[in-house]
């Protein structure tokens, strides 16, 4: 396994463990009401679970599992997708500032930034998704 997949996988897992704690207040708070505030919780668990969990994973496991390229680097250039992983995370951290803190502004550029890290994400893995070659033409 690539060492980025690796370093995508372990970090949607870090989210999963956030996600899940944050989710199991808000569960253990819908049975015994201990604390109301903690529902302001809710859109953090949503990031941390959709986007820092299953964004993450997918996106180790795609780079992990598409085809190689014959030429050059095997996984294409890396360098997009580095900066994808970045760009995630940091987006991430930024949606949580937001809703822990109030930062204004913190939100809408981190939801920019998840959106940069997918584009470039796409970019770094075009040429490595190809259509399948019609064998009834030949």
């Amino acid at each position: 396994m690539p060492r980025l997949s690796v370093y995508f996988i372990r970090a949607s897992m870090i989210h999963a463990l956030l996600g899940f704690t944050v989710g199991g207040l808000l569960l253990a708070n819908k049975g015994i009401m201990f604390l109301p505030a903690v529902w302001s919780l809710l859109p953090l668990h949503i990031e941390f679970a959709f986007i820092g969990w299953m964004v993450q994973l997918s996106m180790g496991v795609a780079f992990w599992i598409l085809p190689r390229l014959s030429h050059g680097s095997p996984r294409g250039n890396e360098k997009f997708i580095w900066a994808a992983f970045a760009l995630l995370n940091t987006g991430i951290s930024l949606v949580v500032i937001q809703n822990l803190f109030g930062a204004s502004g913190s939100a809408f550029a981190g939801r920019i930034m998840e959106l940069l890290a997918l584009t470039a994400f796409a970019a770094g893995n075009w040429k490595r998704i190809k259509p399948l070659e019609d064998k009834s033409r030949a």
